[in-house]
């Protein structure tokens, strides 16, 4: 299953917050809040229980109940981050669920929360997807202060169509697909560790329109991704004298998979 096809996935499980009794004003605020995720907001009414409460689910299926004074605490222009112990239990619950039309700057902002757990536990794997030699030059940075934690193997994977960077700390992926010239991907194995283990996959579907895509802190979510990264390009191309400027040599990538 490829990334794109895992974004669908999650894209086919839309879930919907029901606020119960809500106050004037409520239902809109909250639908505002969750714009950009896969949540429909929707009111009802209740003769038992109080005002101001919602219910999320997934069909028929109950996921947590939590009142909206908690849901609104935060400042409606800060994105939920992916410390969860740090908010509401209803954003918990939005792990694996569809945001829509975020920029580079909000997409920058959530791979800095990954790539800060990555570097507080600083062993592990981490994999990031730039999509082009472009994107990665700003990071190169902190991927090179990233890739000189001893014990933290880090990963940048990039559609060759320009110059490539130069990379000393860390192992840099160049792939002629389709795949990598789209995504945008940040997955942190957490060392092994579950609860440590997090990422973010999405893909821009049309250039300046924005990303879609999913984070999650499944660990079995966050295996597949390491697995089908691991397995599709483990073979590293290299750049070298072929006819097209990019060259056609491959080496075969020194890896510390298996563990």
């Amino acid at each position: 299953m490829s990334l794109s096809e895992l974004i669908s996935g999650v894209a086919a499980s839309e879930r919907t917050l029901t606020v119960f009794n809500p106050t004037p004003g409520v239902v809109e605020r909250l639908a505002e809040h969750f714009a950009d995720r896969n949540v429909s907001v929707v009111s009802a009414s209740s003769d038992e229980g109080p005002s101001n409460y919602a219910v999320l689910g997934t069909g028929d299926k109950f996921h947590t109940a939590v009142s909206v004074d908690d849901l609104l605490t935060r400042p409606e222009d800060v994105e939920p981050g992916f410390e969860r112990d740090s908010y509401a239990p209803v954003l918990d619950h939005l792990d694996e669920t569809l945001f829509t039309s975020y920029d580079r700057r909000q997409m920058l902002n959530a791979t800095r929360e990954i790539e800060d757990r990555a570097w507080r536990v600083g062993a592990g794997e981490l994999h990031s997807g730039f999509q082009s030699g472009g994107n990665l030059h700003p990071q190169l940075e902190t991927y090179r202060r990233l890739g000189g934690r001893d014990d933290l193997s880090v990963h940048a994977y990039i559609y060759p169509n320009g110059e490539v960077p130069q990379a000393d700390q860390f192992q840099l992926h160049l792939a002629r697909s389709d795949e990598i010239r789209r995504s945008w991907f940040v997955a942190y194995d957490g060392n092994g560790v579950g609860d440590y283990k997090c990422a973010l996959v999405a893909e821009e579907t049309e250039p300046g329109f924005g990303f879609t895509g999913f984070w999650t802190y499944d660990p079995s979510t966050v295996d597949y991704i390491v697995n089908h990264l691991v397995s599709s390009y483990s073979i590293i191309e290299s750049d070298g004298s072929g006819g097209d400027g990019l060259g056609r040599r491959q080496i075969t990538a020194r890896l510390k998979y298996g563990r």
